[in-house]
């Protein structure tokens, strides 16, 4: 895939893609949506799921197969992600997180000893990796980051705190990668980024959020006091881990969006579903314009946020800009799941107010899609800047 159009006007995949998407919707439909329920309802984290996306290789799908990856690509880790948010949005969440806030970091600005040792662990499925860079104070505002690393006879030693840190407490994550400032350059904080592995002395995961949604996806509060780890556990280069974050960021929206179609399009399906089998007034509510045309507006939602997304990782697969793309493509796919999930809830009617459907858990679970790695109004932003204004 080198080129935004191609497949993308042909309107089908290469096969070893169809192949991909097929496979992981079978496992989806067979594996994680059983389970879904009684993951949400029990706030429990989905271990042997995640342990079958492991053993399927999902968790290694855009990384070479030197550091134990698949040898595949980001688009192929979309297609995943589009087919694992149709039944599950917190399972989904789990695969997104860990390969592109978690392993993707080390593959990308890791030096050689740093991916030998962390990659395999993470592409094989064995541990999962957490991305530190949201706090309290700080939101949207990354680079209002207040966690602080300075150097002290060899080792960095990490003070502060992170919120809404996903894959952060489960009993395999091993790593966390924490932004920190490690000084001042022209009156401007210097932000580097560093591998904190778990456990670390003085790291803690707090007690997990009770979410409104996500149920299944582990996420927690961090706390660093005088954490420390050698010099070596240094990201990339000092200074550079503000900028080096803004890129996963970027790729990480193609994966969100990817995940926010699989949401959006699971919406479509049940709900297509249910309008043919339920039946009120000797009719089956399908055929009632008002529920055929609503239904039809939502798969326009989920054709177009597909295509967004689409082409947003053709042009980064290229080597070619895609900020604007990416941003364009979480923006019109949150709304998209967004929408979706409040028009099927209403199909569905007192139904689709009951956690145990799945439109119910995607009506919850679908508005964190509009906040999570860069809001709305970001995206907005960012769009805006890149049209010159």
């Amino acid at each position: 895939m080198t080129d935004s159009s191609g497949f993308l006007s042909s309107g089908t995949l290469p096969d070893h893609y169809e192949q991909l998407a097929n496979t992981v919707r079978d496992f989806a439909r067979t594996v994680v949506a059983p389970v879904a329920a009684k993951h949400d309802e029990e706030h429990s984290f989905p271990y042997q799921v995640v342990r079958a996306m492991a053993d399927m290789g999902l968790f290694g799908l855009p990384f070479p197969e030197e550091y134990g990856g698949m040898g595949g690509d980001y688009f192929a880790l979309c297609l995943a992600l589009e087919e694992l948010g149709k039944v599950d949005q917190s399972v989904a969440i789990t695969l997104e997180a860990g390969v592109s806030l978690g392993a993707m970091p080390v593959y990308r600005f890791g030096n050689e000893a740093q991916k030998r040792e962390w990659l395999p662990q993470l592409t094989s499925g064995q541990a999962l990796a957490a991305f530190g860079l949201t706090e309290p104070g700080g939101g949207s505002d990354a680079g209002a980051t207040k966690t602080t690393a300075r150097l002290d006879d060899g080792h960095w030693v990490i003070n502060g705190s992170k919120q809404f840190i996903t894959n952060s407490g489960t009993d395999i994550t091993k790593l966390v990668t924490v932004t920190a400032v490690t000084g001042e350059t022209d009156g401007r904080k210097e932000i580097s980024s560093i591998l904190v592995p778990v456990p670390t002395d003085g790291f803690t995961a707090e007690p997990a959020y009770n979410k409104v949604g996500w149920n299944a996806s582990d996420t927690h509060p961090l706390s660093f006091d005088d954490v420390r780890v050698p010099e070596e556990n240094l990201l990339g280069e000092r200074g550079r881990g503000y900028a080096n974050f803004l890129r996963i960021l970027d790729e990480g929206r193609i994966a969100i969006a990817a995940l926010s179609v699989g949401a959006a399009q699971g919406c479509v399906d049940e709900s297509v579903r249910y309008a043919k089998d339920r039946e009120a007034f000797g009719r089956s509510i399908g055929s009632n314009q008002a529920i055929a045309f609503k239904i039809a507006r939502m798969e326009t939602r989920a054709h177009v946020a597909r295509t967004a997304y689409y082409d947003a990782a053709a042009l980064m697969l290229s080597g070619r800009p895609f900020k604007k793309e990416a941003a364009i493509a979480k923006l019109v796919a949150s709304e998209a799941a967004m929408d979706n999930a409040r028009d099927a809830t209403q199909i569905f009617g007192g139904y689709g107010f009951v956690n145990e459907f799945t439109v119910a858990r995607h009506y919850r679970d679908s508005k964190i899609l509009e906040i999570g790695e860069g809001t709305t109004e970001v995206q907005l932003m960012l769009i805006a800047r890149q049209a010159g204004l």
